[in-house]
């Protein structure tokens, strides 16, 4: 069984409708707005630049930023690049070991198409 399938299905839809109406060539935080706004208007509860914080043996050492977490379960990183690479597949996975979320979704605004990797741990 899928980890969080209908949640993750939902948010593809507001991805691929994001990319129907802006295409390629925006700069992420435009995208992020952009989707931010999609998923509202698709009833989902959605939160851009969510801190993440790092710990090591107790202790914080670290902080990040998240894109957007949907409905507190899904973590979604956003990229505007030619392409992707295995970095930005490790920078969400650490992404979600830093939150205890167990699935994410890695999304890079691009042409010919948006192009969307789930991603769980």
């Amino acid at each position: 069984m899928l980890v969080e399938k209908g949640l993750t299905y939902g948010i593809r839809g507001c991805v691929y409708e994001v990319y129907r109406q802006l295409g390629a060539g925006f700069l992420e935080k435009v995208y992020e707005k952009a989707l931010l706004r999609e998923l509202c208007l698709q009833g989902l509860n959605a939160e851009a630049q969510v801190p993440l914080r790092v710990e090591y043996k107790g202790e914080v050492v670290g902080e990040y930023l998240a894109d957007i977490l949907v409905e507190f379960k899904v973590l979604v990183e956003l990229k505007a690049q030619t392409e992707l690479s295995k970095v930005h597949e490790a920078q969400l996975v650490n992404y979600l070991r830093a939150s205890s979320k167990k699935v994410g979704l890695l999304v890079n605004f691009t042409h010919p198409r948006a192009e969307i990797k789930r991603i769980i741990i």
